[in-house]
Formats: structure tokens, sequence, C-alpha cells
């Protein structure tokens, strides 16, 4: 049996952090299991937080929709919104960031991808239409797929 939901919210810095809270308190509702609420709490804010910063950049905030489909092996996320594409319309091959060298040379930012995919089992995206779709994978049970 799948368990399904939707919800959307505007891409601001304060909808964001209510938006993702929101579904993540539904998925803890839902069933996920305790070991994998806070890969996904971490993962879904770093994704919905590109969309807010990059997606979003320099313009009117859209929506961001996120679709969340839960069984017993595997919790996939979709998240959507009408932004600016990912930068050659594709996902970055980026490694962690350098942590070598003096504190105050250390980088800023370079650890959201990182993380993402470390938290995930699977991570897709398509544009289409002037859609961003990214989708989220995590092992529950045994596999993703």
């Amino acid at each position: 049996m799948v368990n399904s939901f939707a919800y959307s919210f505007q891409a601001t810095e304060l909808d964001a952090r209510g938006g993702v809270g929101t579904v993540v308190e539904r998925l803890r509702r839902m069933g996920l299991p305790a070991a994998r609420v806070d890969d996904v709490q971490i993962a879904l804010s770093e994704a919905v937080n590109n969309v807010v910063e990059h997606a979003y950049a320099d313009t009117t905030p859209g929506d961001v929709d996120i679709g969340c489909n839960l069984d017993t092996e595997q919790l996939w996320i979709s998240i959507r919104d009408a932004g600016l594409p990912l930068p050659n319309e594709a996902l970055a091959t980026r490694k962690p960031a350098d942590l070598t060298g003096p504190r105050e040379d250390l980088p800023e930012g370079g650890f959201g991808w990182f993380l993402i995919r470390e938290l995930t089992s699977a991570v897709t995206y398509e544009r289409d239409n002037g859609t961003n779709r990214l989708s989220l994978c995590f092992e529950v049970g045994n596999s993703c797929v």
C-alpha cells in the first residue's frame, strides 16, 4: 500500500521552512521510520533551499510543489517549481568541498548537493515545459529502483 500526499507553498525562506516542517511531520505521522526522518528533513531542506535561492533568484517567488509517495520499501519525494533551470539542465556532479586549510578560508557553500546525494538512494532531475522536477528516493525498507 502506498501513502501519498501533495503540499505546496511559496518559495520564500519563511514559507519554505514551514513547508518542509509540514511535509516532514506528515511523513512522520504516516509511519516514516524515525531513523529516516532526520535524513529526509536535511535533504529536503537543502533541495528546497536551492529552489528558493537559485531557481527564483532575482524574480518574484513562485510555488514549490512537493509530492510524497511512501510505501514499506521506499519514499519518493518530488519537488516541482517553475523557476530557473539547473545549470545545463542537469544535476551537478560535485565532490564535497575541500575542508583543508585555515578555517577562515573554508567555503561558505558547496555542501548541499553532496549532502542530498549522501542521504538519498537516488536523485533525478528533469526540466519540462518550464518546470523543474527534482525527485529524491530514500530507502525505508530494502531498495530504491
